[in-house]
């Protein structure tokens, strides 16, 4: 099993949301290395932290669950949508997405600022400077030291 960190804007779609639905679709990925991320490495069964971003106070919201293999992202092919990509076609579609669905909320936000404040964490893509992915991979030392923040 692999673990992630993947991003949303609580705005657009938040761990409340995800937890009222119980599983969603991941879409709108619209950068290679996320994508490769997801369509390459990502399994039914891998755990993501769900994080905040772009908000007052960035962070670790929650976890979520890989729920099936990635897919053709829908949205590329809709020209109404904003994820629309005229390049991208049913025979060779650029952009998957994975369904997730709802573990749990974290017991506490555990924000950006203070990860950054542990050394234990210096390598990890989220707290070096220039990173924004929105689809990370996480070590299982670095899950295991963000839960015991918990």
């Amino acid at each position: 099993m692999a673990h992630w960190l993947m991003k949303s804007e609580p705005e657009a779609f938040s761990i409340d949301d995800l937890a009222r639905k119980r599983k969603e679709a991941w879409d709108g990925v619209r950068n290679y290395q996320a994508r490769n991320f997801m369509r390459d490495g990502m399994r039914p069964g891998d755990k993501a932290f769900f994080y905040h971003s772009n908000c007052a106070a960035p962070g670790i919201v929650g976890i979520a669950e890989v729920a099936s293999a990635a897919y053709p992202d829908p949205t590329q092919f809709d020209p109404r949508s904003r994820h629309f990509d005229a390049g991208s076609t049913r025979d060779e579609p650029r952009w998957v997405l994975v369904d997730v669905k709802y573990v749990r909320k974290l017991k506490r936000i555990i924000t950006l600022d203070e990860l950054k404040t542990h050394p234990e964490l210096a390598a990890m893509p989220l707290v070096q400077r220039g990173t924004r992915l929105s689809v990370q991979p996480v070590t299982q030392a670095q899950w295991d030291f963000i839960l015991g923040l918990e």
